[in-house]
């Protein structure tokens, strides 16, 4: 999907409820608002400094914005023919209705964009909506990191997702 076409299905609202919905890149001041939808969407959220040093290294940050009101968020690096989705989240409030989908479409394109020929990513096992929207957007398994994620009993292995971007 192109820049242009993601633009117009946006502006026309072409998810329920979508009208107003835009992304654009992220900002410091977009900061508390991430971090609100952070700790809202996720009992590890993560930290204020790893937000502000993405923005440093000039990660490709993204935020989903509805009218005034930031609702989701994204973050890829890319380099060396490589992309990795470091973080992706839509507000607790606004998942069900195709945000997410839509969000990692963009970074897939982003990533794309910066001549990326994969696209890797962690996810919990047991974030099974997750699970099965990356699959449906053609992720697949390529690994497992062992107790990758904290959780209440310890640690979660993480699951290793990759998908290759052909020109």
């Amino acid at each position: 999907m192109t820049r242009g076409i993601m633009t117009e299905s946006l502006q026309q609202g072409a998810l329920s409820g979508t009208a107003a919905v835009c992304i654009r890149p992220m900002l410091t001041t977009d900061l508390a608002s991430v971090l609100k939808n952070e700790t809202r969407a996720y009992a590890f959220p993560w930290s204020p400094g790893i937000f502000a040093d993405c923005l440093a290294a000039q990660h490709e940050c993204w935020v989903l914005q509805d009218g005034a009101d930031v609702i989701g968020h994204g973050i890829l690096s890319a380099a060396a023919g490589e992309a990795h989705l470091l973080n992706l989240c839509v507000a607790r409030d606004q998942q069900g209705r195709g945000l997410g989908r839509l969000l990692v479409e963009w970074m897939v394109e982003r990533a794309r964009l910066r001549q990326a020929t994969v696209i890797f990513l962690e996810v919990r096992p047991s974030n099974r909506a997750a699970c099965q929207l990356y699959e449906s957007i053609g992720f697949c398994d390529v690994g497992r990191r062992p107790g990758y994620y904290p959780d209440a009993r310890g640690s979660e292995d993480a699951r290793v997702m990759a998908m290759e971007l052909l020109p």
